[in-house]
This record gives structure tokens, C-alpha cells and sequence, in this order.
């Protein structure tokens, strides 16, 4: 997930480069340290941090943390309980959760249990060692990384020895399913042998699918683990005895982790060499787990908007993986059916549409040498995605430690690269973000962080398109979600928030303002060229939105009062505002969301529409293109579906990771998505059927920020990678090799 517009940049001396997740409690990024080492960094959400038992629960969980080390956990490498806004870094851990890698592929193999089973038994080996008691292991808890499992999130844990926790205030600490007897009875009595009972739950998981007291709901998960024998069907073997023993309601009659380690050692099969390639290649293509996670009791689940302005990271082991077994992965494009194969321009009839003249498979990167403005990317390392619009003949690509910078569209020229950045700034503080082009106008916001990533300055302005001077700037507030640009006007946030303004993209004079609630956190919308403002009230347990649809000159202001989930808005379809709204039950769904509705709202009289879906739906962030929604999971799932029945058209796989958003071309007969690595899909958009795959273009993978969308030059396609690279692909011919822009 990318990073929104006030999050910070860096936090003690780490560079955040990405979100990994974000929870009730707080967030999670993905960064570098100055050495280049890969962190996972926790954050406490502003309204806990000046809770001062909260803040002390967050030190208890440092502390917790820093007393374990082993090989199968992710240490704490820096921490600031006492900062305004408490943090904790850990070593990241590229790889899904077990809860993915079993939602994904179903139930673990019994050869594939004996590397997890003895790997956990290690980890709680050395958190007990360290005097810990975890008390919430279960799936979404582990990481399964290349070289075994690791434990994360230590929020709820506690001293062996400590019988009067800051997380015992009469609430249920845990996770149901997995919890032992004694957590449920009496929480003071917590000992190591409540977690070899959740490993036994755990494991039962791993070869069913199903917990052994799993119930309708939560309470009655509790009792059944209080009260009931453990259903173990489809345990079989050595293997059930085990997970009988670590079942047992009595804590004293559970095993010690060393006679575990024996009877797992003893009651599981060594795998072999094939099984185990086997097993790393079913790892799922999913981002790495977040570590550690941002809430308790489950770790970090994808919220709504601002959270959705484009998702994901890319998995960098599951990427090597999908490298290494599809190679180039193109199928000729004549399995489509109707396509050109004698070049540009198309054949009559064709698929493909014609190529703008002079075209060439360019490839580039947007810290190449600027014809104009300044030459060479000051501080730009490849290291986080850029973020680009198309007007057609241009690409215009801003982003983390970037410049504005334009290139050419047909050669892959960098034509300019804007020198907009404070004098003595240096890369690392400043962001830009290219809004949109309007008649010979750049529309770019750029914000500069303090040294402790907070922001400090933030603002709006106009580049001429010819050379990328400076025509217009105005300040805006440092702690907005960013702006946006709609047909010929700028949306922002100034002054004291308690207005939108829309200022003239020619010359910035105010055209009107919108009033907006105080204190509600209010995203700026540009949907088909559209202006809209989204506005979610943030008071604790509130769900009031408010919608508005912005004429951007005279005409009226349409205010809709909580016609749906904030961020869900994907666009309009008959005159009507159609959402998309996700479920908002705290399930380790990874970097998905899980779709639920439709909502249909008339924007003259506010009457709403609601459509259940006939089946619930996942995937990241949704497209709605003629008529028909599309979203793709972050394992590469492609689905079309009905804006007004949710009935499902076509769904298709893909090698795709994390894919960003659909794009359709003109004719609307094609559909194409990339992912972080440049990895370019195109689909039959009436029967998803796969067109072709294209290899991959980034040179750096696992370090993504923003996900790119595939762009059009008329029959061409444009787009840019996580490491910086931009390139052009000949959809009838995608196998053609590039040449330097």
C-alpha cells in the first residue's frame, strides 16, 4: 500500500518507503535503514499516543519483543516508546502470512508440516527462553519466509512472571480459536503452556483448514475450547496423539517444547529435496507479511480510503519465484483471435490500434538525463515508485525524492525535469505528485518534510508544459490527504481546513470554496475528470460520511449525508454514484479487501440503491470501465463483475503481482493491468480470456510504492515500474525488445 499524503517520510534515521498495513492501533511501513537494511516500522495511531496506558502497553510490548532473539523471529532493531508518535523497528520479513499461504492454497501437506511445526517450536523455545509468554500465535501471526517460519507481533504478550498485565482490564485478550482454557478462565495463570496449546490449534488449522473448536461465532469458539473434547478429523496418525497432548485442558499435562520437538521430529516425515522446491513455489504471490502488526488481536488488515489510493507491495522471494518458472511468459498474441502481426499501423479489423508515427519499443528510467531544467535526478535511487499521468503524447512522473519530469510518449526523450525543490533541500525531503495536465499546464503538488518526517511545508502549483518553469503556486495544509486536479481546476485544502478550495488551473485564482466538517478527515476526488470531495467523521465509533459532487464553475454543490463507506466511490454509471464497499470484520484478509456491496446513489435526491453481492469478491483497489467492474486479488485473480446485479462475468488468472488498476482501450475490447514489476496482462474484456504476459522490466523488485497504470499513446502502451523504469510495449507485438530512451 502506498504511503498517504501525511504519513511521515522517515522516522528515526529510517526511510519509509511504503505501508504494510493499518490497523485500529496503529500502522505499519516498510523502509530502509541509512545502511540499506530492509525494517518493518510500527507506528501508534496520534490518538493513542497520549493515552498514557496505552503508551505504557506499547513499551510493555517493546520490551517483550526485545527479549526474544532466535532465528524464527523478527528482532527489534530501534524503538522510541517516549516519541510523540511511539515507533519500533523490527528486521522485515519478506513473505506472506500462514494465514494467506492456507487462505490461497488450502490445507498444508503433512510433509510440509514438519519445517513449520519444528520452527515454531524453536520460536516459542526462545520466547520462553527470554521469560515471554506469547499468547496470540496463530496464522496470521506467522511469517512463512524462504528459510522457515517466523513469529511476529508480541502486543499482547507478557513476563512469564508477570501476573497483573496492562492487557488484563476484564476484556478477552486473544484470538478465539486458538486461545487455550486458561486465557478465557483466568488470565493471571497464563503460562508457556498456553501457547503449545494454540500451537496444537495451529497446526490441527494447517492440516484441516478448520480450528478443532471453530463455532459460529466467538463465543462459542470460547466455550468449546472452555468445555469441549477438540474435533480433530482429517488428523491422522502419530501426528493426532501429539496434537491431543498439546490439547489437553489441563496446562500441566501439556509437553514441554523439548519432548514436542522429539515427537514432532518423530511423528512428521522428513521432507525431501523435490517437496521442498515443491513447497516454495506454492508460496502465494502476495506482499510480505507486515511486521510486526499494527493491532490487537489480529495483525494489520487493509482499511478504506485514504488507505486505497493504490495498494500494494510486491513479494520480492515470490517474484524471483514466478521469474525463474514463467521466463518471458508470452503467448503470440494471435491466441486472441483477431490481431496484427504485419506492425504499425493495424490491420483493418484489428485488435490492436494504430501506433503514433515515429514509435519505437523505448525503455528509459525517470532519473535519465532532462533536455531541459535540471539535468540529472539530485538523490533519486530507484528505490520507490514513481507516480505518472499520461496526456496521450507524454508521460509526466513524479514521487519520493523525484522531481517533476516529462517524457516523451512515441522516443522515451526525457524532455524536462522541473527544478521546483527549496534551495538546500535535499531528495530525501521532498515529495512531488503530478495531478494532472491542463492546456499547457502541469498541475503538481510537492511537499517537504522536516527532518523527523513530519511535514512542513506542502503546496500546489502549474509547470509550463514546453519547459516545466513555474507559472503558479499557492500553500496548502501539510496535514491534508493531498489535492487533486479535475476538468481545468485544482482541489485543495487551505487556510484552517474548514473549506475545499478550487482554484483555475490557468492562472490559480480562486474559482469557489466548498464548506467541509471540521475535524473529518476529507480526500479530493478527480473521477472521470469529475471533481469530488469524500469526508468520513473520525470521532471514535462514528461511521457519518459525507459526500460532495463539485460543479467546478457556477453551478451547485450537491451534499449527500452518509450515502456510503468513505473510499468506496469508484465512479458514475447512468447518472447515478456508484460504491463499492468492502466488508469491515477484522479477518487477515492480507493486502486485499473483501467486497460486499453496491451502493447506487442519485445525486439530485440522495435516494440510495443497495445491491448485496451474490458472492463476496477480493482484490485491491476496483475499476469501473464500461460498465463493468474489474478488480484483481494480489496473487493475480482477475474478476469482472455487474455494477448493478454484482452478478460475476468472467474471472481469470494471471502471474500478475499486486496488480494495479484495469485500464480499457478505446475500442473497449481489450483490458490490460501490470503489477510492481512491469509485468503487463491483456485480457478479452467480454471473456477474460488471457491475451498475452510480458516479462518483467524492473531491475529491483520488493520496494514498491505506488502501482502503475497501464497508459495509452494511441495504439501503444506506457507505463513505469516500482524501480523507476518507464517503457512503451506494442500491444500486438509485446516480445519486441526495447531500446534506450
Amino acid at each position: 500500500m502506498p504511503l498517504h499524503k501525511d504519513d511521515p517520510r522517515s522516522l528515526g534515521g529510517y526511510r519509509l518507503a511504503d505501508r504494510l498495513g493499518a490497523g485500529g492501533m496503529g500502522i505499519v511501513y516498510w523502509g530502509r535503514s541509512r545502511s540499506g537494511r530492509e525494517v518493518a516500522v510500527k507506528v501508534v495511531h496520534a490518538q493513542y499516543a497520549g493515552d498514557p496506558v496505552f503508551r505504557a502497553r506499547f513499551r510493555q510490548e517493546i520490551e517483550a519483543a526485545r527479549r526474544v532473539s532466535g532465528a524464527f523471529t523478527a528482532p527489534v532493531l530501534d524503538a522510541d516508546p517516549d516519541a510523540p508518535a511511539p515507533w519500533m523497528a523490527t528486521q522485515y520479513v519478506p513473505g506472506p502470512s500462514l494465514a494467506a499461504r492456507i487462505r490461497a492454497q488450502g490445507a498444508l501437506r503433512v510433509t510440509e508440516l514438519r519445517p513449520l511445526a519444528l520452527g515454531l517450536v524453536e520460536a516459542l523455545r526462545d520466547i520462553h527462553r527470554a521469560g515471554v509468554v506469547h499468547r496470540d500465535l496463530k496464522p496470521a501471526n506467522v511469517l512463512m519466509a524462504d528459510d522457515g517460519p517466523r513469529v511476529i507481533d508480541f502486543g499482547i504478550s507478557r513476563a512469564a512472571e508477570n501476573h497483573h498485565t496492562l492487557t488484563e482490564t476484564g476484556q478477552m485478550v486473544g484470538t478465539p480459536p486458538f486461545m487455550s482454557p486458561e486465557q478465557f478462565t483466568d488470565a493471571r495463570t497464563v503460562g508457556p503452556a498456553s501457547d503449545v496449546f494454540s500451537l496444537g490449534a495451529l497446526l490441527v488449522y494447517c492440516v484441516t483448514g478448520r480450528g478443532p473448536f471453530d463455532a459460529d461465532s466467538p463465543y462459542l469458539t470460547g466455550y468449546r475450547v472452555v468445555h469441549h473434547e477438540p474435533v480433530l478429523d482429517g488428523v491422522t496418525g502419530p501426528l493426532r496423539a501429539v496434537l491431543e497432548r498439546c490439547l489437553t485442558k489441563d496446562p500441566a499435562a501439556r509437553p514441554g517444547l523439548d519432548e514436542l520437538a522429539r515427537e514432532f521430529a518423530a511423528a512428521l516425515p522428513e521432507t525431501s529435496a523435490d517437496e521442498a522446491h515443491t513447497m516454495t513455489l506454492r508460496l502465494p504471490f502476495a506482499r510480505p507479511g507486515a511486521v510486526p502488526s499494527p493491532d490487537e488481536p489480529t495483525p494489520a488488515v487493509t482499511g478504506r480510503r485514504p488507505r486505497r489510493r493504490t495498494p500494494w507491495l510486491l513479494a520480492a522471494a515470490a517474484a524471483v519465484t514466478a521469474l525463474a518458472l514463467t521466463g518471458y511468459l508470452l503467448q503470440s498474441p494471435g491466441d486472441g483471435g483477431d490481431t496484427a502481426r504485419n506492425g504499425s499501423p493495424a490491420a483493418s479489423g484489428s485488435r490492436w490500434g494504430t501506433l503514433p508515427d515515429g514509435w519505437r519499443p523505448w525503455q528509459t528510467t525517470v532519473s535519465a538525463t532532462a533536455e531541459q531544467g535540471v539535468k540529472k535526478a539530485p538523490g533519486y535511487e530507484g528505490s520507490t515508485s514513481p507516480s505518472c499521468v499520461s496526456d496521450g503524447s507524454s508521460v509526466y512522473c513524479g514521487g519520493t525524492a523525484l522531481l517533476p519530469t516529462r517524457v516523451d510518449a512515441t522516443t522515451g526523450r526525457t524532455l524536462w525535469r522541473a527544478g521546483i525543490a527549496p534551495r538546500g533541500v535535499p531528495a530525501d525531503r521532498y515529495i512531488t505528485t503530478v495531478l494532472g495536465v491542463d492546456d499547457g499546464r502541469v498541475l503538481v503538488e510537492l511537499q517537504v518534510t522536516a527532518d523527523n518526517g513530519a511535514g512542513q511545508s506542502q503546496s500546489v502549483m502549474a509547470l509550463d508544459i514546453g519547459n516545466g518553469t513555474r507559472i503558479w503556486a499557492h500553500p496548502v495544509r501539510t496535514d491534508s490527504l493531498g489535492s487533486a486536479y479535475a476538468d481545468g481546476v485544482t482541489l485543495t485544502q487551505e487556510g484552517d481546513g474548514s473549506t475545499v478550495t478550487l482554484r483555475s488551473a490557468r492562472d490559480g485564482g480562486v474559482r469557489r470554496t466548498v464548506p467541509v466538517p471540521r475535524g473529518w478527515l476529507c480526500s479530493l476526488l478527480a473521477v472521470g475528470d469529475f471533481p469530488y470531495v469524500d469526508c468520513g467523521d473520525q470521532t471514535d465509533g462514528s461511521r457519518a460520511t459525507r459526500f460532495f459532487t463539485v460543479d467546478p464553475a457556477d453551478g451547485p454543490v450537491r451534499t449527500l449525508d452518509s450515502p456510503a463507506q468513505t473510499g468506496s466511490f469508484v465512479g458514475i454509471l447512468s447518472g447515478r454514484l456508484v460504491f463499492l464497499e468492502a466488508d469491515d470484520q477484522d479477518v487477515d484478509n492480507g493486502p486485499d479487501l473483501i467486497y460486499t456491496r453496491i451502493v447506487r446513489v442519485d445525486p439530485k435526491t440522495g435516494r440510495r440503491s443497495v445491491t448485496e453481492l451474490p458472492e463476496h469478491y477480493r482484490g485491491g483497489l476496483p475499476t469501473l470501465a464500461r460498465g463493468t467492474l474489474y478488480l484483481a486479488t494480489s496473487s493475480g485473480l482477475v474478476t469482472a463483475f455487474s455494477p448493478t446485479t454484482g452478478e460475476r462475468l468472467w474471472s481469470s488468472h494471471t502471474t500478475l503481482e499486486s496488480p494495479g488498476q484495469a485500464s480499457a482501450d478505446a475500442s473497449g475490447r481489450t483490458l490490460y493491468m501490470a503489477g510492481a514489476s512491469g509485468r503487463v496482462v491483456a485480457l478479452d474484456a467480454a471473456k477474460g480470456t488471457v491475451l498475452w504476459e510480458s516479462s518483467a522490466r524492473a531491475q529491483v523488485l520488493g520496494n514498491s510504492g505506488l502501482l502503475p497504470t497501464v497508459w495509452f499513446n494511441r495504439g501503444a502502451l506506457v507505463l513505469s515500474t516500482s524501480d523507476g523504469t518507464v517503457f512503451t510495449l506494442d500491444p500486438a507485438h509485446p516480445e519486441r525488445k526495447p531500446v534506450s530512451g
